[in-house]
């Protein structure tokens, strides 16, 4: 008997696949990797390791942003469709089933942990979403469920799988140290969608337009540092950090403008849109004003390969202009 299990590497997936392994069943656990969560990291992989188990990623990110984009049960608190995102990735999951030789499915999800995508309707409304034949097992909270096929079936005993509800984590927390499962990311995060300020940036790139996978490179972007629009359609991405500096380096084949320093440390700056040459102004401004020059004196930069010469800005008029551009993750109406 094997069982395929939605694994982001944190505490409930882990738990809810060693639960299954403890019946000696085998598990394969998926890591989805969208633009907004999952991926090949450290932590997944290690924990991957603790449970004995393979870990394949599974690349969904186009049917993804198409569900981000049009969510038939709509968003939660920001711009997360977290019952639409679970469906799908049960569906995908479902039909790697005959490519793994595997019988079902599994999650880590529990009973009421969030209100509004996991309580008892909505994870009814997950399954109905996935079109999946009633094959999909939470050991956490199994008890607290209808019973599902598997264990109907008798390919996985109901009365060793857990009767866990509510918010706390405690009891789950008490369970990986009894297992020996150490290491494991705090509980909580990992989608940016439920990140307020991100999911403001991402609405604002969804009102011009944007919200496609096409420009999927935009959603990257404004993960990163500063973030400017001058008008619809129209944006400066400015780097805080060396890291962020980095970020924007790797998308810069999608620039109509980028600035990095020229002999005066600085950050990177990525333009998106048809820039006018006030606009290109403000963006070496910009620079200049968040280099070691801090705008004061005059400095040198690489404008698309360029070097240009920026005289020193004048910092009030500067300002103005931030105030009015920068994006500082305010809700969009």
């Amino acid at each position: 008997m094997r069982a395929l299990a939605l694994f982001s590497g944190g505490l409930d997936s882990a738990l809810a696949i060693r639960v299954v392994q403890e019946q000696g069943i085998e598990v394969i656990a998926l890591n989805f990797v969208s633009h907004f969560f999952g991926g090949k990291n450290e932590k997944a992989e290690n924990m991957a390791k603790q449970l004995g188990i393979k870990l394949e990623y599974v690349d969904f990110k186009a049917i993804h942003t198409e569900i981000v984009k049009n969510p038939p049960s709509g968003r939660g608190k920001n711009i997360n469709p977290c019952i639409d995102c679970h469906a799908l990735m049960f569906k995908v999951a479902a039909g790697l089933l005959e490519k793994y030789d595997a019988q079902f499915l599994i999650s880590g999800e529990v009973l009421g942990q969030r209100p509004m995508s996991q309580n008892y309707n909505a994870l009814g409304r997950v399954q109905k979403l996935a079109e999946v034949d009633d094959i999909i097992v939470r050991p956490l909270s199994a008890k607290c469920l209808p019973e599902t096929k598997p264990e109907k079936e008798g390919w996985i005993d109901r009365a060793q799988l857990l009767d866990i509800q509510g918010r706390s984590r405690k009891r789950q927390m008490a369970m990986m140290d009894e297992f020996g499962l150490v290491e494991y990311p705090s509980p909580g995060g990992g989608c940016l969608l439920t990140d307020p300020n991100y999911s403001n940036r991402l609405k604002l790139i969804e009102k011009d337009g944007f919200l496609d996978e096409e420009h999927s490179f935009l959603f990257h972007l404004a993960k990163v540092g500063r973030m400017f629009r001058m008008d619809e359609g129209k944006y400066l991405f400015v780097g805080r950090e060396n890291e962020d500096n980095l970020k924007l380096s790797e998308q810069k084949a999608h620039a109509s403008l980028y600035i990095v320093g020229a002999g005066t440390p600085g950050p990177a700056i990525l333009g998106f849109g048809e820039m006018t040459d006030e606009d290109r102004k403000f963006a070496m401004e910009l620079f200049s004003r968040y280099s070691k020059s801090k705008g004061k004196e005059e400095i040198q930069l690489l404008l698309d390969g360029v070097i240009t010469k920026v005289e020193a800005v004048d910092l009030e008029a500067l300002a103005e202009k931030i105030g009015k551009y920068q994006y500082t993750g305010q809700k969009i109406k």
